[in-house]
């Protein structure tokens, strides 16, 4: 099913992402992981694409997988990194043929290990996303950043960009992660002030361990808000209860998110399929009912 059927219901979706193994002696055990998280039977789910395509094989295979056993659709990333327009055609000839009707187009970081220039036929997310556009069958998403992307001058042509992006052909939007609402709602009121229509969706990492925070700030400059950073200060030693106020403290995110009437949540599980199910069960009376609230600007 293409996400964009899905988002157009103003029923609640809660979502997680997965990724794939890094080598494929690692692969049963990461699938398996994948699976679980699956089968949870979330709205929909995101698998995650290697640096330079070297997971493609692996992100294909567990994407299909849980489409077919557990009937869950799946967002497959193809990422600009090392790609030209025939391993891009291949990509998108491979997920059609998998069954995957939803791809998340993504520029990707330079990786350390590559050597030459990364980025040769695609420069811009936006130029692969026209690319799959143009390939056709597929729902198309694409990346923001609330608080700007690192590579932007300013949040304005941060802004600007994303606007090209979405005209390009995406259908949807999906968040990096925030640690502070007010940072996405205000986000939100500006991508919305732009004439940005798609739907946007939150992206909550739930963090439970300390030291995934240093890994947090590394991979997306987020801020830490006080009150989380206190948090991880006095339970970050102890493992389940670090896992516990994680767990707590995404959920609470995702309550105020809904109760200002966004309709759809991302959440970067990692593959953590207790974390997943945590989140899933704080939540068991909220999910699968349609929310009387509309935020203001679309978000839904």
């Amino acid at each position: 099913m293409k996400l964009s059927n899905i988002l157009q219901d103003k029923a609640l979706t809660l979502s997680f992402e997965v990724f794939p193994p890094k080598s494929d002696a690692d692969f049963e055990s990461v699938k398996d992981a994948a699976y679980r998280v699956a089968a949870l039977q979330p709205s929909y789910m995101s698998v995650t694409y290697g640096a330079g395509g070297s997971t493609a094989g692996n992100t294909l295979t567990i994407a299909e997988g849980i489409q077919k056993q557990y009937h869950v659709p799946t967002v497959a990333h193809l990422t600009c990194v090392g790609a030209t327009r025939q391993t891009i055609h291949e990509s998108l000839a491979a997920m059609r043929d998998c069954g995957v009707e939803n791809v998340l187009a993504l520029r990707g970081d330079r990786p350390t290990w590559m050597d030459g220039e990364p980025f040769t036929d695609y420069h811009y997310a936006s130029e692969l996303v026209a690319t799959i556009r143009d390939f056709g069958g597929f729902c198309v998403g694409g990346a923001c950043y609330p608080e700007g992307h690192p590579d932007a001058a300013n949040k304005h042509e941060d802004i600007l960009n994303l606007k090209k992006k979405v005209d390009a052909g995406c259908d949807f939007l999906t968040t990096q992660m925030f640690f502070d609402n007010n940072i996405f709602y205000n986000f939100l009121f500006h991508a919305r002030e732009a004439g940005i229509t798609v739907p946007i969706i939150p992206g909550i990492m739930p963090i439970t361990r300390a030291t995934q925070v240093k890994n947090a700030v590394k991979l997306s400059g987020c801020h830490m808000p006080e009150r989380f950073i206190n948090i991880v200060d006095h339970f970050g030693s102890d493992k389940e209860a670090m896992q516990q106020a994680g767990i707590i403290y995404a959920t609470d995110q995702i309550i105020d998110l809904i109760a200002n009437g966004i309709t759809h949540i991302h959440v970067y599980s990692m593959n953590n399929a207790a974390v997943a199910q945590g989140i899933q069960d704080n939540l068991s009376a909220i999910l699968g009912k349609t929310p009387e609230g509309v935020f203001a600007n679309g978000a839904g």
